[in-house]
Formats: structure tokens, sequence, C-alpha cells
């Protein structure tokens, strides 16, 4: 097998991933990033999900995070690929997979696509490498420092680290979602609409959703009732008749499996098509719309938690303790989607 040496390896080109590839490229550190797909970004490109938040304190102006988010965020804005509104930035996942490339490419950062994890390298309890298989054949990378950026802890479970998955009994995860972009759309139509809808249904507990149009369309035998409401579009910044859709829904699906996640990815793009019919036939603006594309990977919400030396509890966050080696902050709130049904 071929051996390479690298102070950092990190595996797995996520967002987590980007950003200590590039924290570590630009301290001068020889890095690699090891990623399955022929993109960095995971969800936020190869899953289809174009949108980077505020990173502010629910229901404030008060930012919380910054930093690498940030800078991703200005330049697509500042090269007109991405759009900025109250919640954050809305930008075209192509044009990501490009500016995350060049940037690597300046923190000289050394990546490695079309490349699986297959094991851990561990010595005297600490992992020193990782075994790699991609078309060059079977491949050993060593180096002093491993990151696990899978989203999935592989090289952690790899190495025998203690893990959990999904919820106790059954290791069933949160559902997944398969997002896609549609054409063809009428924005300012649609933009219309749900602003009378919502005025309609005021008193409803969440009338941007547009819960009562999916429910009709379960009870008339449009949609399976795979969802009951709507959980996001994002606009494009340079095709202003395309909509991102974040709406799907999988439910009972154990995302280290491949076999559940082949499941998932067929209902999920059944879904989509099902999702296109119901808006041409009920959301006024989209009756001409069209599937433009589906994305690489489903995402997922829910994986393998390593068991670290301490585990974040409840109490941590509704008390919003703060701990002196936090190496980053998040902002959304505590989101946990419902595991057995819509």
């Amino acid at each position: 097998m071929k051996s390479n040496k690298y102070d950092i390896i990190i595996v797995g080109g996520g967002p987590s991933g980007v950003a200590a590839a590039l924290s570590a490229g630009r301290m001068g550190k020889k890095t690699l990033i090891i990623e399955q797909f022929n993109c960095l970004g995971g969800v936020a490109t190869a899953g289809g999900h174009g949108h980077i938040s505020n990173f502010e304190e629910l229901g404030t102006d008060r930012r919380i995070a910054g930093g690498i988010s940030d800078e991703i965020a200005n330049r697509i804005v500042r090269e007109r690929y991405g759009i900025r509104n109250a919640h954050g930035v809305d930008y075209e996942v192509e044009r990501l997979k490009l500016i995350l490339d060049d940037m690597m490419e300046k923190a000289s950062v050394d990546i490695l696509y079309h490349t699986f994890f297959c094991d851990s390298i561990v010595k005297n309890s600490e992992i020193v490498g990782v075994i790699v298989q991609n078309k060059s054949g079977r491949q050993e990378y060593m180096a002093k420092v491993i990151i696990d950026c899978t989203g999935d802890g592989d090289v952690g479970a790899k190495a025998g680290c203690d893990i959990e998955i999904g919820r106790d009994d059954d290791n069933i995860c949160q559902p997944v979602t398969m997002m896609f972009t549609i054409g063809g759309v009428d924005i300012d139509k649609v933009n219309a609409f749900k602003k009378e809808y919502e005025k309609k249904y005021s008193k409803d507990k969440n009338p941007w959703n547009l819960s009562r149009i999916y429910k009709e369309a379960v009870e008339n035998g449009d949609m399976e009732p795979f969802q009951t409401c709507n959980m996001g579009w994002w606009w494009t910044a340079t095709r202003p008749d395309q909509v991102g859709v974040n709406f799907t829904h999988v439910t009972h699906i154990d995302t280290t499996k491949a076999e559940d996640l082949t499941r998932a990815t067929i209902i999920g793009r059944k879904q989509c098509y099902q999702t296109i019919d119901v808006y041409r036939k009920y959301i006024p603006g989209m009756e001409n719309c069209y599937m433009i594309s589906t994305p690489n990977t489903i995402g997922l919400r829910e994986s393998r938690r390593i068991m670290g030396d301490y585990v974040v509890t409840e109490e941590d966050l509704m008390n919003q303790t703060y701990f002196e080696d936090a190496i980053g902050f998040g902002s959304f709130y505590i989101d946990i989607h419902n595991l057995d049904s819509p």
C-alpha cells in the first residue's frame, strides 16, 4: 500500500471538515482532507442545502459564530452567487464547490476526492493513521493528528471508541431528507400567496409552513402522508425562477447501514416528485414548476455520537454553558423531528 505522512488529516469534507482543514492549512501544517464525493461541502453542496445561517441567537440580532462561515458567505455574495435575507445567505451550491476548492488551494491543503475511509490505524490507544480505498487502490495515510469529520463518527467507531446511535431501544435516527431544486416558479406570485395565506390562518401555530395545504393534499390522495409542513424554501441568486426545497421526510432509517440509506434515497426521490405535483396543483405561482435536480446524497440529521471524556447534557444547552476548550459554536435551536411519523 502507498504510504503518505501529514501533520493533520481530516476525514470528511463537509462544513466541519472544511473549517478544520482551512484552519490547519493556514497555520502552516501539512494538511490532507479526504472526501468520498467529488466536492467539498457535504450537505452544503452534495446534499443540495443552499443556505448558510446568520448564526444569531434565536429572536435577537446577537451573533454567536462567524469566522470561516462568514468568510464563505461574504465571498459567495460578493461573487453574486448568493443573496442575503433575514435568516442568512441563500446560495448556489455549484459555485460553492468552486469556492471551496479555491480556498483549499490558497491554504495549501491537499484534497483527495473519490476516496472512501476504510479503517483506523491505532497504536497505543491513539489513532495515528487511516486506511482508504479509491481507484488507485488501498492506501495508508499517517498523521500526527487525525480529525473525524465524517458526520457518522466512522473513524472513531473503527478505532473502538464508545458510541451511541439514534434512540436507545432500536438505534433508529431522525428522519432523513432529500433536498431538491425546482424551476419555472413565479416567485412574486408565490410570495403574495404565502402572505395572504399567513394572514388568513394567522391563528395557526406556524402559518408560514402551509400545513393546511399538505393536509388537504393527503386527504385528496395527491400525496402520501410523509410530511405535514413546509420546512423551508430558498431562492437562488442568479436564476430568479428557481427554488430550493427542504420538504421530504423518510423515517425509520439507521444512517450507518447502506441498505437503509439506499431505501431512503429511493423513497426520497419519489417524495420529491410527489411534492412537485402538489405544488403544481395547490400553490399559485408553481403551476408550471419542474424538477431541476436532486442531490448526490440524502441529508442526514443524526448518526453515531462518539462518547467523549465529557458529553454535553440538556442542562448544558438550556443553561448556555460555556467550555474553556470550545472550538466552535452553533446557533440553531434544538430541532428534533418525529422519528415515527411526519
